[in-house]
C-alpha cells in the first residue's frame, strides 16, 4: 500500500457495562473500504488493553484483506500501517518483557504481535484529534464530526443534488 492507505483505530469505554468498542476504518487509495464498530467481548483492565485487543481485531481483518488484495492481483506483499493513540499498545506490541501487568491479557490477542513482528503490520501513534475512527465509537462534537467526516471522503447525501 502507498503512504496513505491506512487504518484508523479507536476504542471508548462504555460506563455501565465497563466493555470497549473498538473502531476501525481500513482505507485504500485514501478512500474507505472496511470499517466497523464493535463491543469487545471482554472487559479491558486498562486502556492500553483495550487498544490491544482491538490491534488483535483488526491484524485479523488486515490479514484478511491483504489476502484478498493479493488474490485479487490489486497488490504484491505489503505492510499496512496501523495509527493509533495509545503509545502503551503500540509499546507493548515491541517489548512485551517490560510489561509485568499484560500478562493476564489472553494469548489469542497476541496476534496483534505476532503480525507486527512478521512486517504484516506497522503500528504509528497517531493522536486522538486526528483519529479518524473516533466517529464510529463515540459521540463527537459537531465540527470534530464533520472534519473527520470529510477525511474518510464521506458526504451529505443532501450535496450530491
Amino acid at each position: 500500500m502507498v503512504n496513505n492507505d491506512v487504518i484508523t483505530l479507536q476504542v471508548h469505554r462504555d460506563k455501565v457495562d465497563r466493555r470497549s468498542t473498538s473502531g476501525y476504518l481500513f482505507k485504500f487509495q485514501n478512500a474507505p473500504v472496511s470499517w466497523c464498530s464493535k463491543k469487545q467481548s471482554v472487559i479491558a483492565l486498562s486502556s492500553c488493553e483495550a487498544e490491544y485487543v482491538a490491534g488483535s481485531l483488526v491484524a485479523c481483518q488486515a490479514n484478511w484483506l491483504q489476502s484478498l488484495l493479493i488474490e485479487m492481483k490489486i497488490i504484491d506483499n505489503i505492510t499496512i500501517m496501523l495509527k493509533i493513540d495509545n503509545k502503551s499498545a503500540i509499546n507493548l506490541t515491541k517489548n512485551p518483557v517490560s510489561h509485568g501487568k499484560s500478562k493476564h491479557i489472553e494469548t489469542r490477542f497476541y496476534f496483534l504481535r505476532d503480525q507486527v513482528n512478521k512486517g504484516k503490520l506497522n503500528l504509528e501513534y497517531c493522536s486522538t484529534d486526528n483519529q479518524q475512527a473516533d466517529i464510529m465509537t463515540k459521540a463527537v462534537k459537531r465540527d470534530q464530526f464533520l472534519k473527520l467526516r470529510r477525511e474518510i471522503r464521506i458526504v451529505c447525501f443532501d450535496s450530491l443534488s
